[in-house]
C-alpha cells in the first residue's frame, strides 16, 4: 500500500535504531498511524528532520502494511501553530489524549477536523479550559462514548438547570446525593456543554473533572501524565 500527501499531524516521535524516528501521527482519511523515518536523524538526511515535530501541518507519504508503514515523504502544508507557555501545555495534552485513546489505522476525518481546529482556537487565544472540554466532547462522540448531557438517565426526564447531578458511565446524569457519587455537576453545566455554550467559569472546574473521570474509563491504564501539569 503506498499512500501520498496525507494530511497529518505528528503526535510524538521518539529515536529508533541509530539513525531513525518513530512517528505517531493523526492523518485525516487513515486515522492514527505509526510510521518509521528511515536514516532521518543523520546529519544529511534527504528528509527534513526539522519537519517531524508536533503542532505543524503537514502532508505526508508512505509505505507498506501492517502496524509500522515506512514514511516516504513529508512536507509542511501551512506554517506550525504558534503555541507556548499554558497553550503549548494544553497542546501537548492533546496529542498525548488522542495517542492514548485512539486506536491506530481508524479512519475518523471529522477528528482530525476538530484536532486542527482546537489547535487554532489555541492559537487564537480562545479559553483554554473550555477550548479543552469542546474537544474532549466531541472526542468521546467521534469514539462512540458520547456523553448525555440532556436527560436524567434515570427516568429520561429533561434536566433540571437548578439541580445538582452525578455522571454514571454508561448511564449519564443521575441526581445527586452524596460525595459517595463522585463528581458533582449543574445541571445548567451538563447542558450548556451539550449546546456548545461555556458554562460560567466557576463551573468549569467541574466539567474537568467529569472528563478527567470518563476519559480514564477509557484508558488502558487510566490516567494521563498530562493531567499532572493541570491544577
Amino acid at each position: 500500500m503506498r499512500i501520498e500527501q496525507q494530511p497529518a499531524f505528528v503526535l510524538h516521535a521518539r529515536a529508533y535504531r541509530e539513525t531513525s524516528l518513530l512517528l505517531e501521527c493523526l492523518t485525516r482519511d487513515h486515522g492514527r498511524v505509526g510510521l518509521v523515518a528511515r536514516g532521518v536523524r543523520r546529519e544529511r538526511s534527504r528528509t527534513p528532520r526539522a519537519l517531524l515535530q508536533p503542532l505543524l501541518p503537514l502532508r505526508l507519504g508512505w509505505g507498506g502494511r501492517g502496524e509500522l508503514a515506512t514514511l516516504t515523504q513529508v512536507e509542511a502544508a501551512a506554517a506550525a501553530f504558534d503555541l507556548g507557555g499554558d497553550t503549548l501545555l494544553c497542546a501537548l495534552y492533546l496529542n498525548e489524549l488522542v495517542l492514548r485513546i485512539t486506536p491506530r489505522q481508524d479512519p475518523n476525518p471529522p477528528l482530525f477536523g476538530d484536532y486542527a481546529e482546537t489547535l487554532a482556537r489555541l492559537a487564537r487565544g480562545e479559553a483554554q479550559a473550555w477550548t479543552l472540554r469542546r474537544f474532549e466532547r466531541d472526542l468521546l462522540a467521534h469514539l462512540g462514548y458520547a456523553l448525555v448531557l440532556d436527560i436524567d438517565g434515570d427516568d429520561g426526564a429533561p434536566l433540571d438547570p437548578e439541580r445538582d447531578y452525578a455522571y454514571r458511565h454508561e448511564h449519564g446524569p443521575t441526581p445527586w446525593r452524596d460525595a459517595r457519587d463522585g463528581v458533582r455537576l449543574r445541571g445548567a453545566t451538563l447542558l450548556a456543554l451539550g449546546r456548545d455554550e461555556m458554562p460560567d467559569a466557576e463551573y468549569l472546574p467541574s466539567l474537568r473533572r467529569l472528563m478527567r473521570a470518563v476519559i480514564a474509563a477509557h484508558l488502558d491504564g487510566g490516567e494521563l501524565r498530562s493531567w499532572g501539569l493541570f491544577a
